[in-house]
């Protein structure tokens, strides 16, 4: 692959052109310069594009494709097409498939579904076998195979017991263990947040201490077993708290945090629009501004947009049997641009690859090239019509964003929208 970039604003802390606007030319997929009016002798192909910028690519630690068993909601094909015009160059794809992905053969396949993508896919294997969460799964063979880490997507384990087994076992191979925060005999058949609103409403009430309960328990489990942990999506103030005193002791432990769950509160619910039913729920202003700072400090290692398709059957429904879940991965950008400013959004955007095994390539002359162009300045409601998904369940929908995506460039191909 043969390039030239022209005129682009790089944002990306780890270069050294940091900041500027630059020229780069890459060949044979490698960045061989990068200045001001680089001359284009062998009539390689040029990108030029307004107010464009670049950075490192994208990483999305947590997306559902449904494929297979739910190709109805999405397909690894589309999905991983809607990856890439949203500025993603690497996701990693939850268990939470029809067969579960638990084995070495599962892992295989869905690997084999993302081979010479423009997006590479990493596939997440399950915790459990069949993620029922009574026996683990074939943890070492799928990490043999490919596995980035071990999940039983939004399923808690509720077996202490079996959560230390799996710290310990894993800690042979540096295995990364996630853990649903949610004690479930807690939430019980809470549907929302339990707060004033809920009560208003009538919806029974998933509180904050379910979530708080479990991760305690999963870091008094981690400090015991000395292993490596990740807690996906946590949502309280008290997670914050309680993550923040965990780094403390240097334990082996990092957290992500969906998007949405800093853009809402609990109080969009009051028409009981079920695009707003997500877990872990909606929360309150002061577990947003506990998360925010907890992103500010670095309690919070990434943000994901827990990209969860779910087909119009099961979503447009009454609230209390409506499955929780939204898109997120075409809305990522624009909606963390209207509450962050753009280092801080491509920051966030950028973190947590090492954590799932992914080598960071930042914008230098020497590095494989490996990044996300855009326009941050463009404003825009965001529609049906920005909707690339199979499943058109967005919590943005009619909500003005800012930041537009023009495509990426990763893995020796160029995918422009």
């Amino acid at each position: 692959m043969n390039i030239l970039i022209k005129s682009a604003k790089i944002i990306d802390s780890k270069s050294e052109f940091h900041n500027t606007t630059q020229d780069l030319l890459i060949e044979k997929g490698i960045i061989s310069q990068i200045g001001q009016n680089l001359k284009n002798p062998k009539k390689y192909q040029e990108i030029a594009l307004e107010n464009l910028h670049i950075s490192q690519g994208w990483f999305d630690s947590s997306v559902c494709f449904g494929e297979p068993g739910f190709e109805d909601r999405e397909t690894i094909k589309n999905g991983l097409k809607t990856a890439a015009a949203s500025g993603f160059t690497v996701v990693a794809m939850n268990s939470n498939t029809n067969p579960v992905i638990d084995c070495n053969a599962d892992v295989t396949f869905i690997a084999s579904k993302g081979d010479q993508n423009v997006v590479r896919l990493l596939p997440i294997g399950a915790l459990t076998k069949d993620g029922d969460g009574v026996n683990l799964a074939e943890l070492f063979d799928m990490k043999s195979a490919g596995a980035a880490a071990f999940y039983d997507y939004k399923k808690p384990v509720k077996n202490p017991n079996l959560m230390k087994l799996a710290l310990q076992y894993t800690s042979n191979f540096d295995g990364l263990v996630c853990s649903f925060p949610q004690d479930n005999n807690i939430a019980g058949l809470g549907v929302m947040n339990e707060n004033i609103t809920s009560t208003s409403l009538g919806l029974k009430g998933n509180p904050n201490l379910s979530e708080d309960l479990q991760v305690s328990r999963d870091l008094f489990l981690l400090e015991y077993t000395n292993g490596k942990l990740h807690i996906p999506t946590i949502s309280t103030a008290g997670s914050v708290a309680l993550i923040r005193e965990a780094k403390k002791k240097k334990l082996n432990i990092t957290c992500s945090v969906a998007i949405h769950n800093l853009f809402f509160t609990d109080e969009v619910l009051t028409d009981f629009n079920t695009a707003y039913k997500v877990l872990p729920p909606l929360r309150t202003k002061h577990d947003v501004e506990a998360l925010m700072e907890g992103l500010k400090d670095g309690t919070i290692d990434m943000i994901t947009s827990d990209h969860n398709p779910v087909d119009i059957e099961h979503k447009k429904i009454e609230f209390d049997h409506a499955e929780y879940g939204t898109i997120g991965l075409e809305s990522a950008f624009g909606a963390l641009q209207t509450i962050f400013t753009l280092k801080k959004t491509v920051d966030l955007l950028t973190k947590g690859k090492t954590r799932f095994g992914i080598d960071p390539k930042p914008i230098n002359i020497g590095n494989k090239i490996d990044i996300t162009l855009f326009n941050p300045d463009t404003k825009y409601t965001f529609s049906k019509s920005d909707i690339l998904s199979k499943s058109k369940n967005a919590i943005f929908e009619n909500q003005n964003l800012k930041g537009k995506v023009y495509g990426i460039i990763s893995n020796d191909q160029i995918s422009l929208n």
